[in-house]
């Protein structure tokens, strides 16, 4: 999403929406969504509160925004990452590793910004709890991928509950980002996935 697409009747002030985005998510991650008011978003963001309502309608707006080039990022990165894998359970190691690594630094005590504000907002709006639902949805489902992968492949035991074994990587992913603005060390975070991987068998 580039200037143009943000731009409104009335002559907004023009800025580059990436960038602004970029400092949007920094900010929500950190602080949460009912703990970020605008006037620090326009400082995030780079922009004037003005030129920033001209963009969106309201704070839901930016966020829902944020969320979107978040979601792009982190999937990009992620397949980056999977692109070298060659099996099953090496894409399960990837995975796992892609939410390790960050949980660790500045990154991890920034946080998620779905664990930081999507939960938050997920109970008193419909289409956000339609996103991360969605969202913790193909996370999921792409452990049970992967992990089937692996079974087909003789790097996962074919005796493994795959349903059961996704939902509980799943909630190893989120619980590291939520661990990881407590200050948690490389090491530890690491540890973690090694050990999740000895159930695959």
């Amino acid at each position: 999403m580039k200037t143009s697409s943000l731009r409104q009747p009335g002559r907004p002030r023009e800025f580059d929406a990436d960038l602004a985005l970029d400092g949007a998510i920094a900010l929500f991650s950190e602080q949460g969504y009912a703990g970020t008011s605008i006037s620090e978003l326009a400082r995030a963001m780079q922009v004037t509160p003005g030129s920033l309502y001209k963009a969106f309608a309201d704070k839901q707006a930016i966020f829902l925004a944020a969320l979107t080039r978040y979601q792009q990022l982190r999937g990009e990165a992620l397949n980056r990452r999977l692109a070298d894998a060659p099996n099953g359970r090496a894409r399960v190691e990837a995975l796992l590793r892609h939410y390790s690594e960050s949980s660790v630094g500045e990154t991890g005590r920034r946080g998620c910004l779905v664990v930081s504000c999507a939960v938050e907002l997920a109970t008193r709006n419909d289409e956000l709890a339609r996103r991360i639902t969605q969202s913790l949805g193909a996370n999921e489902a792409r452990f049970e991928v992967f992990l089937r992968q692996g079974q087909q492949d003789g790097s996962v035991s074919p005796d493994l509950n795959v349903p059961a074994t996704a939902a509980m990587l799943l909630c190893l992913t989120q619980g590291m980002r939520v661990l990881g603005k407590t200050g948690r060390t490389t090491e530890e975070m690491a540890q973690l996935v090694d050990n999740a991987l000895t159930l695959l068998g």
